[in-house]
């Protein structure tokens, strides 16, 4: 069911949150356990601070498209979710109530997310995928 046009509350939920902290936890164990603590804190940082970018285009995205004007191109977004800020992006998007009703976009943004976890699964399992795929290829 859509939400009404002029309802502008959040649809940030207690549920979202504990959805992103069970999302954050094998990319953030596989970062501490590959490159240590200190490697770990410079990773949190960076991905606060794509978050925080990813935060400020998607309500810049949402006002813009508010009042008709030019708006941000979905690459950009997502390429602020690939390099790390999924996190501040699912946060903006239902904070913002922005782009959670596109399906090509979320499919896009759920498939990032999706790359995400993938590789840190796979590194905690000695890149089990990875030597899997290329002795499947052949090489």
């Amino acid at each position: 069911m859509k939400p009404e046009r002029g309802n502008d509350r959040s649809l940030l939920s207690p549920l979202h949150l504990l959805l992103l902290a069970g999302l954050l936890v094998l990319p953030g164990w596989a970062i501490y356990r590959g490159l240590g603590p200190t490697f770990a804190a410079y990773a949190a940082g960076w991905v606060s601070a794509i978050s925080l970018l990813a935060v400020f285009i998607t309500w810049l995205d949402k006002r813009r498209a508010q009042s008709q004007g030019s708006r941000e191109p979905e690459s950009m977004l997502h390429l602020l979710e690939l390099i790390g800020g999924w996190p501040g992006a699912f946060l903006a998007q239902r904070f913002f109530r922005h782009k959670t009703a596109k399906g090509s976009y979320q499919f896009m943004f759920w498939l990032i997310v999706l790359i995400h976890q993938a590789l840190a699964a796979d590194y905690l399992m000695g890149w089990w995928a990875v030597r899997t795929g290329w002795r499947l290829i052949g090489a």
